[in-house]
C-alpha cells in the first residue's frame, strides 16, 4: 500500500482519489469553463452557439434534475417533461403579469412552481416504488399535458395556442426575444447551468445527498437509522423538478424563442431519462456525458456524411438515431450500468496511476 504523509494526500492514494477532486480535476474543470466562457463565445460559430451549445447545455441541467431523484434517491420518473412545462408555461405567465420584473428572476422562479407540482405528484412515493411509481409520474405527464392543451389560460388565450416569447432585457441588452444575439443567450444558459450544477454537487456531497443516496440503496434501513422517508423523497422531487422546470423556461425563453404543448409531450420525458441512463446514474458529470451522446450525435451523422460525399436523408438519421440509442441502452444496462461516467472515472483513474511505478 501506498502511503503519502505530505502533500496533496493524507491516506492511501486509492481512497484519496475516491473522496477528494485531486488537483488534475480542478485543472481539467478550470480548462472546460474557459473553453465554455471564452473560446465557444469568442471563437464558435452561430449554428454551434445556437443549435449545438445552448441546447446541449439546457438538457444537462434537465438531466441533473432528473439524475438528483433517479440516480441519487432511487425514484423513478417518467414525468419530466410536464415538470419543464410547468416551469415554461410559469415563467411566461409571471413575465405576462409583471413584465417591468427582470426576466432572469421569473426563469429562476419558474422552479419553484414546478418544484410544487412535483411534490403533489411526488406524495404517493411513500407508498408505491418502482414500475408503480413510473406509472403514477407518466399519469402526471398525461394530465399536465393535457391541462397545456385543453387551457388555453396558461397560453393566455393565444389563436395559435402557442407561447410567445416577448422581448426582456438586462442593463439595456435583450437577452430573449428576437433581438437577443446568439452570444447573449449563450451566456445567461451557461450561468444558470454553472451555478445550479455547482448547487447540486453541494447537495449531493453533503447530508442532503447522504439521505437521498441511502433511501436509494435500501429505504427500510435508511428509516431505521432515523432517516423520514417522506420528506426526504418529497424534497428530492421538489428538488429534481425544480432543476426541470428551470430548464424548461430556459428551453422556451433562450432557445425556441416560443413554444407548443407538444414541446413537452412524454417524448420529451423519455429523451431526458435516455441521457441519465446512458450517461450514468447518479453522476452530475454523467448527465453532461448523455446530453451530449444523445442531443449532439443527430447533428454530427446530419454533417459529417455529407462532408465525406455519402447522401444521407434526414428520415434515415432520426431513425439511425432510436437504433443506435437503443442499442447503447441495452449495452450498458448489461456491461456498464453505471454508464459513460463510469467509463470516464476509469480512464482517469488509468491516467492517474500510470506515471507512479508502485
Amino acid at each position: 500500500m501506498f502511503y503519502r504523509e505530505a502533500g496533496q494526500f493524507k491516506t492511501n492514494y486509492a481512497a484519496d482519489v475516491a473522496v477528494f477532486p485531486i488537483l488534475q480535476d480542478r485543472i481539467g474543470l478550470g480548462i472546460i469553463l474557459f473553453i465554455a466562457a471564452v473560446i465557444i463565445p469568442w471563437f464558435g460559430s452561430s449554428f454551434l452557439i445556437q443549435a449545438v451549445m445552448i441546447p446541449f447545455l439546457i438538457f444537462s441541467l434537465a438531466a441533473i434534475g432528473l439524475n438528483l431523484l433517479t440516480g441519487y434517491t432511487g425514484l423513478l420518473s417518467l414525468g419530466t417533461g410536464a415538470f419543464m412545462g410547468v416551469g415554461a408555461y410559469a415563467c411566461y405567465k409571471l413575465t405576462t403579469y409583471f413584465p417591468n420584473v427582470n426576466i432572469i428572476i421569473w426563469i429562476a422562479a419558474s422552479g419553484f412552481f414546478s418544484a410544487a407540482i412535483g411534490v403533489l405528484f411526488g406524495l404517493p412515493s411513500l407508498r408505491i416504488k418502482g414500475f408503480y411509481l413510473a406509472v403514477a409520474t407518466l399519469a402526471a405527464q398525461f394530465f399536465l399535458s393535457w391541462c397545456f392543451i385543453r387551457q388555453p389560460w396558461f397560453y393566455n388565450y393565444n389563436v395559435s395556442g402557442a407561447i410567445e416569447v416577448p422581448t426582456r432585457s438586462l442593463f439595456g441588452v435583450p437577452i430573449t426575444g428576437a433581438t437577443a444575439t446568439d452570444t447573449t443567450r449563450y451566456f445567461v444558459v451557461l450561468g444558470f447551468v454553472v451555478v445550479m450544477t455547482w448547487a447540486a454537487s453541494n447537495l449531493v456531497h453533503g447530508r442532503i445527498g447522504r439521505m437521498w443516496m441511502a433511501v436509494r440503496d435500501m429505504d427500510l434501513a435508511a428509516e431505521l437509522t432515523g432517516i423520514r422517508l417522506l420528506p426526504t423523497k418529497l424534497l428530492a422531487f421538489a428538488t429534481s423538478s425544480f432543476y426541470c422546470g428551470v430548464a424548461g423556461a430556459l428551453l422556451v425563453f433562450l432557445w425556441y424563442g416560443g413554444a407548443e404543448p407538444a414541446v413537452f409531450d412524454v417524448n420529451l420525458s423519455f429523451f431526458i431519462l435516455f441521457m441519465v441512463i446512458i450517461g450514468g446514474l447518479g453522476s452530475l458529470t454523467g448527465s453532461f456525458f448523455g446530453a451530449a451522446l444523445i442531443f449532439i450525435m443527430p447533428i454530427v451523422l446530419r454533417y459529417f456524411p455529407p462532408k465525406l460525399g455519402i447522401p444521407i436523408h434526414p428520415a434515415t438519421v432520426e431513425h439511425i438515431q432510436y437504433m443506435v440509442i437503443g442499442a447503447l441502452i441495452i449495452l450498458f444496462l448489461i456491461a456498464e450500468p453505471a454508464g459513460l461516467a463510469r467509463l470516464w472515472q476509469i480512464g482517469k483513474q488509468k491516467l492517474r496511476v500510470w506515471p507512479f511505478p508502485y
